[in-house]
């Protein structure tokens, strides 16, 4: 099937930023929301952004036209008629979701694909409100979405062979990075990142560091860009700790997903992170940096290197837990965690650098010191390291 005309449902940031994405690539798409100002704010924003791109010389007043031209704003559902894609951009809500795809149905064709960019709802039981149910799949951009490389491609049990296919090579033609993701809670990206926030906050909550010197630790030791309690801030602790939680039931409350007291009690406070000017650090100056700057961190080594060792570990078992329950290949797990949230390595090359054996004594130690079912090693792990195997 040949994808020429798009659908997006949703102006917000994500919506926008995947119909400039696709009109980047050439197709035809047609933007919908129900409200008027925010349309009219998605084409001031993207008037913005292609302007700086010409500033930076990455394109020209031509390539310019030719984007705003592909895309148009439309404020009836039913305008997405010809849509031979529509992906659905808006709030994670699952009965709302149901609601736009089944009054969506009713208007595009019986051959037309219908994608949920959702980052933690079960793509099955939005396709089971279609009377077509094959055509629904999952399709997860990052923030922001024209700049983000790797989409996780999600397909449904009810998802036929085709749909995949046709999506998979639909946006790697948009230049995208696909990893495909079985349909579980958190796909790869919001299920493996989940230590990276849940142990930096036991780590604080147990009184081992402070938060800034946790964030110093993974960016100086570690080389991640953001440090978990700036990431939290950045992305907000409402969401991020909705989404915890979200993935903590999903997973009939498996304790490697236990949200925090800490981040449920700064969502509460109001302390959302940077869109509310307070979350783990103050946001008082115009450059967000400062905050994390003027926090003073314990720089000693050995602490660092401590914390750095017990978040990684930790990611690294949830990896090898996601491959070993067949959620994706090894390799699109590493891409996900690379090209998703930019981490400075994929998290399975990184075990096969430190060892596996590592891995699986640091897991042990963690257990017998806590005896708690969050720290069990996976089973993957155990049994490459008894076999010497490595992942690639």
């Amino acid at each position: 099937m040949e994808i020429q005309n798009i659908g997006i449902i949703g102006a917000g940031t994500m919506g926008s930023g995947i119909a400039q994405v696709a009109a980047t690539a050439g197709c035809s798409v047609k933007l919908f929301d129900v409200q008027q100002p925010a349309l009219d704010k998605a084409a001031v924003k993207l008037e913005k952004i292609l302007n700086r791109l010409i500033e930076k010389g990455r394109i020209d007043a031509d390539e310019k036209n030719r984007i705003q031209g592909n895309i148009q704003y439309v404020n009836s559902l039913k305008e997405l008629a010809n849509a031979d894609l529509t992906i659905e951009a808006i709030i994670e809500n699952l009965d709302i979701k149901k609601k736009v795809f089944q009054e969506l149905e009713s208007y595009v064709s019986d051959t037309a694909i219908i994608a949920s960019n959702t980052s933690s709802l079960s793509i099955a039981s939005i396709a089971a409100s279609l009377e077509k149910p094959e055509r629904c799949i999952g399709i997860h951009f990052f923030n922001p979405a024209p700049l983000m490389k790797l989409v996780e491609v999600i397909p449904a049990v009810q998802t036929s062979q085709d749909v995949l296919d046709t999506c998979v090579t639909e946006i790697t033609r948009w230049k995208k990075v696909v990893a495909v993701a079985k349909d579980t809670p958190g796909f790869i990206v919001n299920r493996v990142a989940r230590p990276f926030y849940g142990e930096a906050l036991r780590i604080y909550e147990e009184g081992i560091a402070d938060l800034a010197t946790i964030d110093w630790a993974m960016k100086t030791i570690g080389g991640f860009r953001m440090g978990p309690f700036e990431l939290m801030d950045f992305i907000g602790n409402d969401i991020n700790y909705t989404v915890t939680e979200t993935v903590f039931n999903a997973f009939y409350q498996d304790p490697r997903y236990k949200p925090s007291f800490t981040q449920q009690r700064h969502s509460q406070a109001g302390y959302l992170g940077r869109k509310s000017g307070r979350g783990y650090y103050h946001y008082t100056d115009e450059n967000a940096n400062n905050a994390f700057a003027k926090a003073n961190p314990d720089t000693d080594e050995v602490v660092g290197t401590y914390i750095f060792e017990r978040i990684l570990v930790m990611l690294i078992n949830e990896a090898a837990d996601a491959l070993f329950w067949n959620i994706a290949s090894a390799e699109d797990i590493d891409n996900a965690m690379t090209k998703g949230v930019n981490y400075p390595k994929g998290l399975l090359a990184w075990a096969n650098e430190k060892g596996i054996d590592w891995c699986v004594s640091q897991l042990d130690n963690l257990y017998d010191e806590y005896h708690e079912d969050r720290y069990r090693c996976s089973p993957l792990l155990r049994r490459m390291n008894k076999e010497n195997k490595k992942f690639f």
